[in-house]
């Protein structure tokens, strides 16, 4: 079967792809945003992309056209399959009836944290021998892909709460009927899709729903948007997980506590797990910042609904090599190291830069900020991202064309140690003149951010 995928360069959308590919259809795909890490991977993979939505793509009339959430009506490429009645779904439709039908699902939801969660997951499956198939809305070091088909019944997937496509406008996750279920967080995002918090709840609802009684749901204690969405209905098991809860006596099924790096720090890089009040191993691994140890309780505990023994997956994490584009050390030039994050809401930003704070101590921090998504640029969470950037030396903010007045509040909240620029190469250069040894880039988009981590790189490089 030939499947051609609209919109194939999305993390989620290039997933799809490789899926397809994994289980022998014939495989191309067009999008209008070419970059790596995705179009890499898709082109070392065989298959075929075409830059932009003409319809030249379509003329051979594939089999099946997978379209992409990205795409909306007036586009040329969905117009052209209307117009001749191509046959269409979804990706998260196409996902549920031909991969997950028949497999134990185990989904991570939530609005932060979905891609480390879920790669971690798949990770200790894979370290237990249970060769998982996943999808993951970026590329986990330990696989170097973002999906793949697997051998066994268990699929890891993130499931994504923003809608499906223009004909179907339910969150993603609602096809996925997961027998595990992980929910990180729930927060107020995506305000191009949903017109308040109320409207994100229902949806994960929706995801509830779905969830047999002999299945587990596995959510942070201290979340209230959570907890309101299962008061409106829970028919499943429950685990809750806390990091901040020292009581011996405690009747949540997982805590953790935190223990000092070789600094003595309490950076996330060591810290006791905690199961059922009882100590049950000790994770040393890679990553850092409260935000990824909570995640790791979640994925122990999702395990461990799938039969991994608690030290098995505590083993396991100590092997893993965290996810493209999260807290990625791209390289280290004179002694600064340069960092790609994909931090773009304020929750996310403030506990991805609170990580590296505990990390490197004194050393300075220069969060360089690609306001970027949908909801950033409805500047709906202008009034928390002065605080979220509080603990960065400096901050380079990029604002181009279209972005005039909209972040007034924040370079005003922030005027002692903000620069804003609306071209790259004066970024880079003002980045480039004020670094020194020992500095740190802390790079954050949910893009591609023009290429400005290989500029940031050679002008370090070039720097006398």
């Amino acid at each position: 079967m030939h499947i051609h995928i609209l919109g194939i360069c999305g993390t989620f959308m290039g997933g799809i792809a490789l899926l397809a590919k994994h289980k022998g259809h014939k495989v191309t795909g067009q999008d209008l945003n070419v970059y790596p890490p995705m179009s890499t991977q898709l082109e070392q993979q065989g298959i075929n992309l075409t830059q932009g939505y003409g319809t030249e793509a379509l003329l051979d009339e594939p089999d099946m056209i997978v379209i992409g959430n990205a795409l909306s009506r007036g586009n040329s490429a969905v117009e052209y399959v209307l117009n001749h009645n191509l046959p269409y779904t979804s990706g998260a439709q196409w996902l549920a009836d031909h991969i997950l039908k028949d497999c134990w699902v185990l989904a991570v939801a939530g609005t932060h944290g979905k891609t480390t969660t879920a790669s971690m997951l798949a990770w200790i499956l894979e370290y237990a021998g249970l060769a998982p198939g996943f999808l993951i809305g970026g590329v986990p070091e330990n696989f170097g892909v973002s999906s793949r088909a697997g051998d066994t019944p268990f699929f890891v997937v993130e499931a994504d709460e923003y809608d499906t496509a223009f004909f179907d406008k339910r969150s993603k996750f609602v096809h996925y009927h997961p027998r595990t279920a992980i929910i990180n967080n729930i927060e107020f995002d995506h305000a191009d899709i949903f017109n308040d918090l109320d409207a994100i709840k229902t949806q994960f609802h929706h995801l509830i729903r779905t969830i047999p009684s002999e299945g587990l749901i596995i959510y942070p204690d201290n979340d209230e948007n959570i907890q309101a969405v299962l008061a409106q209905g829970n028919w499943s098991q429950t685990e809750q997980f806390s990091l901040n809860n020292s009581d011996i006596n405690s009747q949540l099924t997982w805590r953790c506590e935190l223990l000092p790096n070789s600094n003595g720090a309490l950076d996330g890089s060591r810290f006791k797990v905690i199961c059922n009040n009882k100590a049950v191993g000790e994770v040393n691994w890679q990553l850092i910042g409260e935000h990824n140890v909570s995640n790791a309780l979640a994925a122990i505990a999702a395990a461990r609904h799938s039969g991994i023994p608690v030290h098995h997956a505590i083993d396991a994490l100590g092997e893993f090599k965290n996810v493209k584009r999260r807290m990625e050390i791209k390289e280290i030039v004179n002694n600064i190291t340069i960092y790609d994050d994909f931090a773009h809401h304020p929750t996310a930003i403030a506990t991805t830069i609170d990580g590296l704070r505990k990390k490197v101590a004194n050393e300075r921090i220069f969060a360089i900020l690609e306001p970027r998504s949908n909801t950033m640029k409805m500047q709906v969470h202008n009034q928390n991202l002065p605080q979220s950037l509080q603990q960065a030396d400096k901050i380079f903010i990029y604002l181009p064309a279209g972005y005039e007045n909209k972040f007034d509040n924040l370079l005003n909240a922030l005027a002692d140690k903000m620069e804003a620029f609306s071209q790259i190469n004066e970024l880079v250069d003002s980045v480039v003149t004020q670094s020194l040894p020992h500095d740190h880039l802390l790079v954050m988009s949910n893009g591609g951010f023009e290429g400005i981590h290989d500029q940031l790189i050679m002008g370090l490089k070039n720097k006398r």
